[in-house]
């Protein structure tokens, strides 16, 4: 049987304080909507309805990749009107899954079980046990079985004594959910409309209700502020950081990293405490990173040393490579084997040959660089007249002495050298040493400024 899930995405979310739509909101990096929406994709969907409202410019934006139907709700009356809006482009004979796209921790593996008792003669609803129930709807059972939902603004000083709510998430048929949406009335505290209403409904139809329950209560719990948005993010995290170790992975803390992302990372690799990735990253086997490193969607092979306080955007190294401390590799560096950047590095659109190294306070853009050359401390090339990038070409085996310059465009011949301290615009030739210096003179009597 087909599936079709509905996610309901149109709250504005006034306590978050924020012009953007409370589902845009990352956790992990991610808006939480996506979150849902990949959720969706897991279960293998046969299609996806995202109800908004508030901020949909912003949605249509962010999410413009996403294979879903768009489905305005422009006055938001309640749950089940929000449903409503897209029941009716769902073929009568689907499996409708509800979700909500400020409830991102939700698994894939609770959904099945939630689907796996849906029939003709049932709807599946996930409820949970909690503490402290404030605020939810409280499941009502007549010797065990669910015969309603009470909201809390309705229930009596009784029901709100009962722990097991409403999560919202059900899965029934789309025929079904159709025939209940049309008999749905606002007759309650709230003057709205309800989803909980089709347990009801159901009920007096004969239909059973099934329900089941997540591992952890994490996974249902909503949005509706930044400290819950925190509180989750958190337990991302944790989750995330134990998934890595299980497959071999050691971290320093594992309340000191954040992966906001993707990040699939090698056996023996070691990540020392407050580095942060970001998008998706690719980490070798053997791999050491230090302390207060960011790295966003790179790749870095085995054996690779990053030092504390590196910034990695963009780039590609290979085996055995050592980067920083406090190094910067910007889009488009490709670092080849044994080669290595050093400290106050910066590099930008410029490959780094095999063996080679610039080790010390140099600027590196739109640069090819052999295998085996020696970039000098302080050595910039200088890619930009103003107006046009242009490039730099330093061929194997070359050397260049500390404080030169290399006003691009122009190229470093084979095992040549350039003096330290020169301005180099034009080619040098292969094996020759090339300079520019000034005679060094003395000027007598010459006297330094002083302070007026």
């Amino acid at each position: 049987m087909k599936l079709s899930v509905i996610i309901l995405a149109a709250g504005q979310g006034k306590r978050m304080k924020s012009a953007l739509p409370k589902v845009m909101h990352k956790l992990a990096g991610m808006p939480m909507l996506e979150h849902v929406y990949k959720r969706s994709l897991e279960l293998g969907a046969d299609d996806i309805h995202i109800v908004y409202g508030h901020g949909g410019e912003h949605l249509h934006d962010y999410c413009s990749d996403f294979n879903v139907e768009w489905i305005l709700q422009d006055e938001q009356l309640g749950t089940a009107h929000a449903v409503q809006q897209a029941s009716p482009h769902i073929d009568d004979d689907h499996i409708v899954l509800i979700l909500y796209g400020d409830v991102p921790l939700i698994k894939s593996n609770t959904l099945k079980a939630l689907m796996g008792s849906v029939s003709a003669d049932t709807i599946s609803l996930l409820t949970v046990d909690l503490q402290d129930p404030c605020g939810y709807g409280r499941i009502i059972r007549d010797s065990g079985e669910v015969v309603a939902i009470i909201e809390h603004n309705d229930a009596t000083d009784e029901q709100k004594e009962i722990t097991e709510v409403n999560t919202g998430i059900l899965a029934l048929h789309a025929g079904y959910l159709n025939e209940c949406l049309n008999k749905i009335d606002n007759n309650n505290v709230q003057g709205e409309y309800y989803l909980t209403d089709v347990i009801q409904l159901a009920v007096k139809d004969g239909k059973k209700i099934m329900t089941s329950q997540p591992e952890n209560t994490y996974e249902v719990e909503g949005v509706n502020d930044r400290n819950q948005l925190s509180k989750l993010e958190r337990i991302k995290q944790q989750e995330l950081v134990e998934r890595i170790m299980a497959e071999g992975v050691s971290v320093a803390d594992p309340a000191r990293v954040d992966i906001r992302g993707e990040l699939d990372i090698g056996t023996d690799s070691f990540i020392d405490i407050n580095c942060i990735f970001e998008g998706r990253v690719t980490v070798g086997r053997n791999v050491t990173i230090g302390a207060g490193c960011v790295i966003s969607d790179s790749t870095i092979a085995d054996g690779c040393v990053i030092k504390p306080y590196s910034v990695i955007e963009k780039a590609i190294i290979d085996n055995s490579v050592e980067v920083g401390p406090f190094a910067r590799l910007r889009p488009g560096t490709r670092l080849n084997e044994n080669s290595k950047v050093g400290n106050f590095v910066e590099v930008k659109n410029t490959q780094l040959g095999t063996g080679s190294k610039a080790s010390h306070l140099s600027y590196l853009g739109d640069t090819d660089v052999g295998s085996n050359v020696n970039i000098g401390a302080g050595t910039i090339t200088c890619n930009y007249d103003g107006a046009n990038k242009h490039k730099t070409i330093i061929k194997d085996g070359a050397f260049i002495g500390s404080d030169s310059q290399l006003v691009a465009p122009v190229t470093v011949g084979k095992n040549s050298t350039i003096g330290a301290g020169s301005t180099i615009t034009r080619d040098t030739e292969d094996g020759e040493l090339t300079l520019s210096r000034t005679a060094q003179r003395i000027i007598r009597g010459w006297e330094r400024p002083k302070k007026k």
